[in-house]
């Protein structure tokens, strides 16, 4: 059976985590942050975020480190908590990866439109009370059928873009940070707090939207399979990731504060691109434009081939049509997989972005469910497979439970009403509610596979060996008389019905 090519390096892996998801709003919507936060409640709150998500990210880089295979949540769900949890880790992954996507359709020509007037022109149909027009759609399309096409011969191509628009991103940052300390003053940035804005309280607000801007770690454990790296190499690059988008984000935030008194920003309407523009530097806000446009680019290309290798797992595992994973024998790349998130993509994002902004508030929740079934997982395997080897650990061992307290706080955030980051009632509600049903309708009518022990061991590929090594060391332990790890269960590769 034809297997993922291993053509990432470190560099690529972080291109993809990081630029695969910094999008786009942050630069322009950074005057409404100011405003209501701060500037220190903006940058303060988020690098408290980041640290949150590091806590997770150290879970994933743990159990990445031990099976670095492709669509990794859904494979460390299953192998660690049963049947359901893989295919619920899987299913909300999805959803996530989607609603972002299919926002990007429309995104993309909306943001142009600040620029490029004539994309407001030809209005086709309204929903949820806004217009999709014809430029704005042709856009989109196209740039979900050149990503697609970047995909279809490998991931290779689409990854060595990724670096450079990364690059070119980070460019354009250093230049924007350097202008800012030439141009700019301390007394700009200093208070950070306007005297009505409490900073304690200003900074906690702005911790949850935080760890959703770091949230690329996912990506790199997605596409570990394709990795050219060891796997502790693997492991240590999915914690990076959050360390270095951290890092962009603080430091262009910074300089959009120091360039000019942040005050003003928050009196402007796009953010980042109007300070450096007041600062009599037009092209550095033009720059700061580019930044976003480069960021809506790549978070596409990076959720592009990570959704459809999340598809890849679930389909492995039989939690969807076995056909969904086949693989190109000549170019290792998961065709069906890619038409499936491209048709899906283009299904929902024809809606325009009032109403898949929806979806796009829905994936946050969907998000949170994963980060906490990986956490889950993280302290479940050890426990069921005893003997399993980790290139990667997380020190100290309580960090990822913290992190697991900010997955449940982005949930918490979500469903309950006013908390400055709920759902829109009732719209969203149904949403999340509808999503859920039909993840659980879809689970019942999928029936397990024949031979379990096959779908199990084609998730796992080469790793099924390893696990099952480290599944008999439990059953051993038992057998002596020793303290068994999972209260006298073992979890292996037999035939009676054990995966769940």
């Amino acid at each position: 059976m034809a297997e993922l090519k291993k053509s990432l390096g470190l560099t690529s892996l972080i291109a993809l985590g990081v630029a695969g998801v910094v999008g786009s709003s942050w630069i322009y919507t950074s005057s409404t942050f100011f405003a209501d936060l701060g500037a220190g409640g903006m940058i303060l709150g988020l690098l408290a975020g980041a640290a949150l998500a590091a806590c997770v990210a150290l879970a994933y880089g743990e159990l990445t480190s031990a099976i670095p295979r492709a669509g990794g949540e859904v494979v460390w769900g299953y192998a660690a908590l049963g049947r359901s949890a893989g295919f619920t880790t899987g299913w909300f992954h999805i959803g996530a990866y989607i609603a972002s996507l299919s926002f990007y359709v429309t995104a993309l020509g909306t943001l142009l439109a600040k620029y490029v007037p004539a994309m407001g022109s030809i209005p086709l149909y309204e929903v949820a009370g806004e217009a999709v027009t014809l430029p704005v759609l042709a856009v989109g399309v196209a740039l979900a059928l050149a990503v697609f096409a970047l995909n279809w011969f490998g991931v290779s191509l689409g990854a060595q873009i990724q670096v450079a628009l990364f690059a070119v991103m980070l460019l354009i940052g250093a230049a924007l940070v350097i202008a800012a300390l030439v141009t700019g003053s301390p007394s700009n940035l200093w208070p950070m707090w306007a005297p009505e804005q409490p900073p304690v309280a200003s900074t906690l607000r702005m911790v949850v939207p935080g760890i959703t801007y770091v949230v690329g770690f996912s990506l790199v454990a997605v596409l570990a399979e394709e990795s050219s790296l060891k796997p502790h190499q693997v492991g240590r690059a999915v914690v990076l990731t959050v360390a270095v988008a951290a890092a962009f984000y603080s430091a262009v935030l910074l300089a959009t504060a120091y360039v000019v008194p942040w005050e003003d920003v928050a009196g402007m309407e796009l953010g980042t691109i109007d300070a450096f523009t007041a600062a009599g530097m037009p092209i550095l806000g033009f720059a700061a434009f580019m930044i976003a446009v480069l960021g809506l680019i790549t978070s596409f290309i990076g959720l592009f081939v990570a959704s459809s290798r999340v598809v890849l797992a679930l389909a492995r595992a039989r939690l969807l049509p076995a056909g969904l994973a086949h693989i190109d024998e000549r170019s290792g790349v998961p065709r069906r997989a890619l038409l499936f998130v491209l048709a899906a993509t283009l299904g929902l994002g024809w809606l325009g972005p009032g109403a898949i902004v929806w979806f796009l508030d829905a994936g946050g929740v969907f998000l949170g469910i994963v980060w906490l079934l990986v956490v889950i997982a993280k302290y479940r395997m050890p426990r069921r497979y005893p003997g399993l080897e980790y290139g990667y650990r997380a020190r100290p061992a309580f960090l990822p439970a913290l992190g697991a307290i900010g997955a449940v706080l982005v949930i918490a955030f979500a469903l309950i009403p006013q908390t400055g980051m709920s759902l829109i009632w009732p719209q969203e509600y149904i949403l999340l509610a509808a999503w859920a049903v039909l993840g659980a309708i879809l689970f019942l009518i999928t029936p397990a596979p024949k031979d379990r022990e096959g779908a199990f061991r084609e998730m796992l590929g080469p790793h099924a060996e390893t696990l099952e090594a480290a599944g008999r060391k439990s059953s051993a332990q038992v057998s002596t008389g020793k303290r068994p790890a999972a209260r006298g269960l073992s979890i292996c590769l037999c035939k009676r019905g054990c995966h769940r």
